[in-house]
């Protein structure tokens, strides 16, 4: 990027757009990860090895989910140059199959998380965490097909720059998870004590009220009237959902390299015992939120990205770019200060278990050093998202993630013997060569030049 791509006012016009595009996506990101912080909370409660079982149990179901989440990524920039270009009249039907595709992708998912647990053992879990988790994985997979029809149906809207529905279920799925969950957890008003079980059916059936409540939502729009997104029954068309494949499995697979790294990370962390394993579910969930709030800025930026690029706005694709950097340097010097700060603080919010509660604050602390990387890394994919550049990412995520981050962790954390802050080195390093190599890719894909020479057709920046 340079300075001459926009004026100081455009820019700063830009911000405000995106900043409040993106601040209903953030709201409902963290809304989303406090999900998991109430999962955390209520197993740190009931004990350390629910705790424990939660922490392996949420890496595994997060680990498949991650490809759909990913996949379905590709309907916000289609949606939003389609919509830039004039072709609202296209997007019902490109709608219509990205929901038969989240829904194939939500049974296959399902039978995933049913067969994954007779692999818990030979992974080396603890022997002790094994049935909490099981328990865990069987109750959430009844939800799975919801969370992907209702990705699709959240991309949709998101594309269409209107993001307060999924800040408004996001938020409201906690009013449901935490009191069934701890019902279910510890079997209060008569009902079996649960333990993780009672966690993975109670996230089940929030995940199902978000999806039908969503579709609700859609069907009263007025807004997108004319979209006919329910008015006939579209059959499955391939070329269609092949499109949405072309774009969206690359983006699938570079979330999956970088969410399969935290997710390895756990697991292996896993193998050390209890006490590792829920110090790092601890670390880990609260640098998740932080997280929450860069990846809707990404979100944001990849609406935006692709929108100017269905307009023809050659400039406008930067400027975008430069909008969502300036907003996320500001919240990762936030976050980070954050968590330098209140370590300790944070830590008392999950656990009263000393040994616990010592290994955790010492894990954020990293987790605060690695805020920057994380930022730019994550909204330099989000950007090349919305040019629909998609597998040069893919390759150069796996390079930076398993080639570097994983290699270095697993070598620091379990071949020289230092545990969990080997591993969280391990993370420092890999995000922050992504945030180079993404970075750098941005500033090629998005050369004035080579989007002209593209002519700025919705498909041509996957080229």
């Amino acid at each position: 990027m340079t300075a001459t791509d926009s004026s100081p006012r455009r820019l700063s016009a830009e911000v405000r757009t995106t900043a409040v595009l993106a601040a209903p996506l953030v709201a409902g990101h963290v809304s989303t990860g406090l999900i998991s912080f109430v999962d955390s909370v209520i197993a740190g409660r009931h004990g350390t090895q629910t705790l424990a079982a939660v922490a392996v149990g949420t890496a595994l179901f997060w680990l498949p989910v991650i490809v759909p989440m990913g996949t379905l990524m590709a309907l916000p920039p289609s949606v939003s140059q389609l919509d830039g270009a004039g072709r609202r009249g296209e997007i019902g039907a490109l709608f219509r199959q990205s929901l038969w595709l989240a829904l194939a992708l939500g049974l296959v998912l399902f039978g995933f998380l049913t067969a994954v647990v007779y692999a818990l053992a030979p992974m080396g879990i603890a022997p002790e965490i094994i049935p909490g988790a099981t328990a865990f994985l069987h109750g959430i997979r009844w939800g799975v097909p919801a969370l992907t029809l209702f990705l699709c149906m959240r991309y949709l809207a998101e594309g269409m720059h209107w993001t307060l529905p999924t800040m408004a279920l996001s938020a409201a799925g906690l009013f449901v998870l935490l009191p069934l969950g701890y019902v279910l957890t510890f079997g209060e008003y008569g009902l079996p004590e649960l333990g993780a079980g009672g966690l993975g059916i109670a996230s089940a059936a929030m995940l199902w009220l978000q999806a039908i409540s969503f579709a609700v939502v859609l069907k009263r729009a007025r807004r997108f009237d004319d979209l006919n997104l329910f008015e006939r029954f579209d059959p499955p068309q391939w070329p269609a959902m092949r499109g949405l494949l072309g774009t969206g499995l690359p983006i699938g697979v570079t979330v999956l390299m970088e969410g399969s790294l935290f997710i390895v990370t756990a697991l292996l962390i896993g193998r050390l015992g209890d006490v590792p394993a829920a110090a790092h579910q601890i670390a880990i969930n609260v640098a998740s939120l932080s997280f929450m709030v860069p990846m809707g800025l990404a979100e944001a930026t990849t609406v935006r990205v692709g929108h100017s690029l269905g307009r023809g706005d050659v400039a406008g694709v930067r400027r975008a770019a430069w909008a969502g950097l300036v907003i996320v340097i500001g919240t990762q010097v936030l976050s980070g200060t954050a968590l330098l700060l209140g370590n300790e603080f944070v830590v008392g919010f999950y656990t009263q278990d000393a040994a616990v509660a010592a290994l955790a604050a010492t894990l954020l602390l990293y987790a605060a050093a690695f805020q920057f990387p994380d930022g730019i890394q994550v909204l330099s994919a989000g950007a090349l998202r919305g040019l629909r550049d998609t597998r040069v990412p893919m390759v150069l995520a796996g390079l930076a993630y398993w080639g570097i981050g994983m290699p270095l962790g697993a070598g620091l954390g379990l071949g020289l013997g230092w545990g969990p802050t080997g591993m969280w080195l391990g993370l420092i390093a890999g995000l922050s060569v992504a945030a180079v190599l993404l970075g750098s890719r941005f500033l090629r894909a998005s050369a004035p030049a080579r989007l002209a020479a593209q002519g700025n057709a919705p498909s041509s920046a996957e080229r």
